[in-house]
């Protein structure tokens, strides 16, 4: 594990910078046995939690950004906040594979940054972000069973501007803001099940869906516009996926004989 250092170290001095740090990703605590499973793939003696290990071994920093994070421990996210590690919380990811829930309320109150994940198709099968907001909202009340915890509001910051902080990148993009790069999503709220209108962000978390983006907008250019993408055709793509997936399986068909 030690050589996860020495790549980090490595890829800093040959492409990163202070104004364009490497960001680093990592999987990490995501299931109740992951100690153990370090514990015999590395013949060591891990007492502590994951993140007390890998601080062990100096890989926290504040551009590692660190998915999922559900089964830590109080010492865990007391060095998280100390290295200013930032979270991926990916909800719905855990809920599919019954991971179990991250300390997300915990981690907030202690400083700790906690954007939002989907964990990709692989194990979500949609990259959805306002299922996640949906989820992240209802799954930290109901398990916690304090309806004020994890409030619209910070949701949607959990998936905007905690974001743009996780990649290091709030000075860029995150929020509408002067000298930021133009990134937006525009909804079209003239539909039926977002009417009537009381509360904007609400709305944004609890009764929006994807479909109801209507365009998008990224560092000012248009890539969707009437819900119509304007840089590539999605038939082309689905039509790829689909021989991929064929592909695939026939593969693994031929495996299985």
């Amino acid at each position: 594990m030690k050589e996860l250092k020495e790549i980090r170290e490595e890829l800093y001095w040959k492409y990163g910078s202070e104004k364009s740090p490497i960001i680093c990703h990592i999987h990490v605590a995501e299931t109740a046995d992951e100690a153990e499973k370090i514990r015999n793939a590395f013949n060591i003696k891990l007492k502590a939690g994951v993140m007390e290990y890998l601080d062990s071994l100096g890989v926290l920093d504040k551009h590692l950004v660190a998915a999922h994070c559900v089964a830590l421990t109080n010492r865990d996210i007391t060095i998280m906040k100390q290295r200013n590690v930032k979270v991926s919380h990916n909800p719905i990811s855990n809920l599919k594979l019954a991971s179990g829930t991250s300390p997300v309320t915990e981690m907030i109150r202690k400083g700790v940054t906690v954007a939002l994940g989907t964990d990709s198709p692989c194990s979500n099968n949609t990259a959805d972000m306002f299922e996640v907001m949906k989820t992240t909202a209802i799954l930290h009340k109901g398990v916690n069973r304090n309806p004020t915890l994890t409030p619209a509001r910070q949701v949607l910051e959990m998936a905007t501007i905690e974001g743009a902080k996780a990649l290091s990148w709030e000075k860029e993009i995150g929020s509408i803001e002067i000298g930021k790069k133009a990134d937006l999503a525009i909804l079209d709220f003239n539909k039926p099940h977002l009417c009537p209108l009381y509360n904007e962000i609400s709305h944004l978390v609890y009764a929006a869906e994807s479909a109801d983006v209507n365009m998008v907008i990224i560092n000012g250019k248009i890539i969707m516009e009437n819900r119509r993408l304007t840089t590539l055709k999605a038939e082309k793509v689905m039509e790829s996926a689909e021989k991929a997936k064929n592909s695939l399986a026939d593969r693994l068909a031929r495996n299985i004989k």
